[in-house]
């Protein structure tokens, strides 16, 4: 069994231990041999944890073994991001500035995936910083779109992605602030959560100062996965509050029953704006799959977005024009580009302007939360493009307007903090399409049900050998 190990879900394996079915060190090993034999390929893990990892692995078989309770993903290989801290291993971020930064501590949601008996086996590849719709790095190169390397992986967790959609990993951690997260499990044809803004405790990555206000309400820690109960097992052990992290609220997992059917905003083109045709097909068939297990679903489209365009560019993009001076000094190439073209494109606004962006979020946040309330689903598009080549966002002004409106309902979403999940509804011309399911925020629950009927109509696609190998 062991040389099929790695093909299984975290539910799958965590069973399979919980059973005496298989031994974590078993399912440690497959993993790193998978990873052995992949990742030269590839490029998406970056670092091994395997000794940390083999040791995890005989505690928990040892407590199996002497009949101690385990936790619910007792034995299940996990990746984490180069900005994610993990005990004894160099958050990196991808630069050399940072090659030697080793993590005195694990960040919380890597914390809380141990305590669940989850192991981590390796680090994954990010742009510079986290800076780049593509997954290059000074430290450690592209990583390569195991579907077709002439294609991004997306990014910025496009480690994770990748890892994930080629069986080196069956559970990830990554971050998400405009689909960095959804956008990699798209071009992977894997599933990922985008949480709502304080449902996960989240991690100081960069230096030792606290964040900015951009920083601190935008970005949130997610999870990425194969399967949609494996992104809803992960979500109940990564919620809920944690001292270091001010902003998570003690919300629960599953709110009060909507009334039923549930009805879906079909919100197919964002904005009006253009979306490729086989995009749209992908949201129609997900939209099928919906009407099939219940769902009401009515064509409609989401308040107010090119507001929320203006004023998250506005928020974020003055906040990075206040440390140009560090990302020049840390950046290569490819993120001094990234970040020539998004500083071009969104000029700093002043302190007034600057405040008065602050009120129209709240404004965005109450529109949005109306029309949830109407609509307590929304489904659409992760990207509204198909897969686009490799470092396609530098290749000049004009590319990197186009990636920065394809992700726009993503980066909606994380403005408003609202939480969305990313799920493939299939393989067309041998590249995954999917969708995100969005929500109310803190009904995570209902789009993972509505993830998980999509998934169960219209299938799963990975693990894969790569196209490169």
């Amino acid at each position: 069994m062991n040389h099929t190990l790695w093909r299984l879900s975290a539910a799958e394996i965590a069973a399979l231990i919980a059973r005496g079915e298989a031994s974590a060190l078993d399912v440690v090993h497959a993993h790193l041999d998978r990873i052995a034999a992949v990742n030269p390929a590839v490029n998406a893990v970056t670092s091994l944890l395997a000794e940390s990892a083999r040791d995890a692995a005989r505690e928990v078989d040892r407590r199996r073994a002497a009949g101690e309770t385990l936790g619910p993903l007792a034995g299940v290989p996990f990746t984490v991001k180069e900005n994610i801290d993990v005990e004894g291993s160099a958050t990196t971020n991808g630069v050399p500035a940072l090659r030697h930064a080793v993590a005195p501590a694990d960040a919380p949601v890597v914390e809380r995936l141990r305590k669940a008996g989850a192991i981590p086996i390796g680090r994954t590849n990010l742009p510079d910083l986290s800076l780049g719709f593509h997954t290059r790095s000074q430290l450690f190169g592209d990583t390569v779109n195991p579907w077709d390397a002439g294609s991004s992986p997306g990014g910025s967790s496009g480690g994770e992605g990748v890892a994930l959609a080629t069986g080196m990993s069956p559970l990830g951690i990554g971050n998400d602030a405009g689909g960095s997260v959804r956008i990699p499990a798209l071009f992977g044809g894997v599933t990922a959560l985008k949480p709502s803004y304080g449902r996960f405790p989240g991690d100081r990555s960069v230096g030792p100062r606290d964040m900015s206000l951009a920083s601190q309400v935008i970005p949130v820690d997610g999870v990425l996965a194969r399967t949609v109960a494996d992104l809803r097992l992960a979500f109940g052990v990564l919620a809920g509050p944690d001292p270091r992290d001010p902003r998570v609220v003690p919300a629960p997992l599953e709110g009060p029953p909507p009334a039923r059917p549930i009805r879906v905003a079909l919100v197919a083109d964002p904005g009006g704006q253009g979306v490729a045709p086989s995009v749209r097909a992908a949201v129609e068939s997900a939209a099928a799959a919906l009407r099939d297990a219940g769902y009401v679903v009515e064509a409609a489209d989401v308040p107010r977005l090119g507001e929320v365009a203006d004023t998250y560019g506005g928020l974020v993009m003055t906040e990075f024009h206040l440390v140009s001076a560090m990302l020049e000094r840390l950046l290569g190439a490819y993120g001094k580009q990234y970040i020539a073209y998004a500083m071009a494109l969104q000029k700093p606004v002043d302190l007034a302007t600057y405040v008065r962006l602050t009120a129209v979020r709240q404004g965005l946040q109450r529109d949005w939360a109306m029309f949830l309330a109407r609509y307590p689903i929304v489904l659409g598009p992760v990207f509204t493009e198909p897969a686009v080549p490799v470092a396609f966002d530098v290749q000049g002004l004009d590319e990197h307007t186009r990636m920065g409106k394809a992700m726009r309902l993503c980066a909606a979403t994380n403005l408003v903090g609202v939480p969305a999940v990313a799920v493939p509804t299939g393989v067309v011309d041998g590249l995954p399409h999917g969708v995100q399911v969005i929500g109310s925020a803190y009904r995570e629950d209902l789009c993972l049900d509505a993830a998980a009927a999509i998934e169960a109509r219209l299938g799963r696609f990975t693990p894969i050998e790569p196209t490169v190998v």
